[in-house]
């Protein structure tokens, strides 16, 4: 008995109304998972690409994919006699070339003959990354920084040719001056061209048969340099500076590439930062959230004098506008600093200030001995004593 056929929607994982690039997509993502030149001798992945294959063949077509809906498999049984060697499946008509092309380029490291290809011309250089720690006032305010870096400069001997002085870089034969090899494979579908970068010479298209002593035919010499760098205002942490073409130099005449200065900013032991805003605690005593009064709070510009009202409960919050970070678009506009007003319990009390307290207590309404009302305090005489004027006044002893 015929093993039966999955259903060809299922297969490459996608809906009954999924369109053309969605089949395309998934049948991409299948064709390079299980192609045979990417799994040699392995037969379940072979029969998962012929599958996918033929599943892609059918969906892709118009009028095939319009039979199928209809009488599903049995639409293409009996038809093809076996031509195509996938069940009686006929690939007559089916167009793979687009998609090839795309895959094995990718398969291959190069791409398809028929779409893009690479090129000896002149291409920027690639960037050269580094680190730099700064304060967190050096973040909000900006600073100037000096950064060692190893830069290539253009070989003094050879002018930057790499060939030793008297001889020049010739063609490079395996390419033929052009750059670009082009490499034929063998697929499941015939044969298929792809390009890709001569690894002979680089893609420059010139080999150099005698180096430079100096620069041993590279065309660069190293060395260390002292760049200034610019943090400005308001940078955060992870954030980056790029400076202009301080990178690694450019190919066949192309610019140098970027110096990437990645700012890593220590943390600050009384203020916190989210965003723009810069966030503290400020504790005050009691007596000045009761009666109100002055206190200093700290700030990245200094400290400022706020006053605190009378009442005032903890952990109330206090906006000081314009006192946080600036925006890194316009430094003159800056973000707002939020304080939250903590009252501290005194630890220790003299006896007068115990003493106080308790008459504090029993004026505002004997919290200290709730059971006696009012009375409170060791004046309390003659009365049996509570649970809590027990422990207070072990407490006192």
């Amino acid at each position: 008995m015929a093993e039966s056929k999955r259903d060809y929607y299922e297969v490459l994982g996608v809906s009954r109304d999924a369109d053309d690039a969605a089949l395309k997509k998934a049948y991409r993502v299948l064709a390079k998972k299980y192609h045979p030149d990417m799994n040699p001798g392995d037969v379940e992945a072979e029969k998962k690409f012929k599958e996918a294959s033929e599943a892609y063949a059918v969906l892709s077509d118009p009028e095939k994919r319009r039979q199928y809906d209809q009488f599903g498999h049995a639409a293409f049984e009996g038809g093809a006699g076996g031509a195509g060697g996938f069940g009686g499946f006929d690939f007559n008509g089916a167009d793979f070339s687009d998609i090839f092309g795309d895959i094995f380029g990718d398969l291959f490291g190069g791409s398809s003959r028929r779409g893009g290809h690479t090129s000896n011309g002149p291409m920027k250089g690639s960037n050269i990354r580094k680190s730099i720690r700064i304060t967190f006032e050096e973040a909000i305010f900006g600073c100037e920084k000096e950064l060692e870096v190893i830069l290539k400069e253009p070989c003094k001997t050879c002018n930057g040719t790499g060939a030793k002085p008297g001889t020049s870089p010739e063609t490079c034969p395996k390419c033929g001056g052009k750059g670009q090899v082009v490499y034929t494979s063998q697929s499941f579908f015939g044969t298929v061209q792809n390009v890709q970068t001569c690894p002979n010479c680089g893609g420059s298209g010139k080999v150099i048969r005698e180096k430079c002593p100096s620069c041993y035919g590279t065309g660069y010499e190293s060395s260390k340099k002292r760049i200034k760098v610019s943090i400005p205002a308001g940078i955060d942490n992870g954030q980056s500076v790029r400076i202009r073409e301080k990178g690694e130099p450019g190919i066949n005449g192309g610019p140098r590439g970027d110096l990437l200065v990645e700012v890593n900013v220590s943390r600050h032991p009384i203020f916190q930062r989210q965003d723009v805003h810069i966030f503290s605690t400020v504790p005050i005593s009691f007596a000045q959230a009761a009666l109100g009064g002055d206190v200093k709070i700290p700030t990245v510009d200094g400290d400022v004098l706020y006053t605190v009202k009378a009442g005032t409960k903890t952990d109330t919050k206090v906006r000081l506008k314009g006192k946080g970070v600036p925006s890194l678009r316009n430094s003159q506009v800056r973000g707002d600093h939020y304080v939250t007003l903590i009252i501290q319990t005194p630890e220790k009390l003299s006896p007068e200030a115990k003493e106080a307290l308790r008459e504090f207590d029993r004026l505002t309404g004997g919290s200290l001995n709730p059971e006696n009302g009012s009375e409170s305090g060791p004046k309390s005489k003659g009365k049996k004593k509570g649970f809590m004027g027990k422990v207070k006044e072990a407490f006192d002893e």
